[in-house]
């Protein structure tokens, strides 16, 4: 189900040339279209009015049917029963939604894409300590609920220890069978580069 569109300045400067009763049929109108898709039937200079916007309005529409692969519908049950049918599309945003709480993969994942060589076990140790203080973190002394994981994530980050595993070794600590096939890749990238 749509959630939200955009309300162009255009719909608002069409609607100001209405009287109040006709104003409110045209914003009526335009919601019933972009939330359910439902045409509704206008009279006089409403029609009009809404004529004059319908391209825009179903401009919108087909943005929202081709980003979302269905087409705009009302629900047809009640909505204050639980759905038949699967998660939605919309549930790849979820975690764009304030307040979302990701699985400890999802955020380990997240963390290892964003800095490849943070510990994966000090990761999930944060993780695990945002849970238990009921997704909150300390700021300033005080204890506050995360609202975006993915930015508290990404500023925790460069905290957490390292995998030193994944970190480069000097030139000076490496072994001298290290030191020999460094040398020889390098030679053989120095090679490639001259003959391109």
């Amino acid at each position: 189900m749509r959630q939200a569109f955009n309300f162009y300045r255009s719909y608002w400067d069409v609607a100001k040339e209405l009287n109040d009763k006709d104003r409110l049929a045209f914003y009526d109108a335009l919601l019933t279209r972009q939330f359910t898709g439902e045409e509704t039937e206008l009279k006089g200079l409403v029609k009009f009015a809404y004529l004059s916007q319908k391209h825009s309005i179903d401009k919108q529409i087909k943005g929202y049917e081709d980003k979302t692969k269905r087409p705009l519908q009302y629900p047809s049950q009640d909505p204050t029963q639980g759905g038949t049918q699967g998660p939605s599309v919309q549930e790849k945003e979820k975690g764009k939604e304030k307040g979302y709480i990701p699985s400890k993969d999802e955020f380990i994942a997240f963390a290892l894409e964003k800095m490849p060589d943070v510990l994966k076990e000090a990761v999930g140790l944060k993780y695990e300590s945002w849970v238990v203080n009921d997704w909150s973190i300390n700021r300033k002394g005080k204890m506050s609920k995360i609202v975006n994981w993915k930015s508290s994530l990404i500023n925790t980050l460069t905290y957490l220890p390292k995998d030193e595993s994944k970190k480069e070794k000097r030139y000076e600590d490496m072994t001298d069978g290290e030191q020999i096939a460094y040398n020889m890749r390098k030679r053989e990238l120095e090679y490639a580069n001259k003959t391109r």
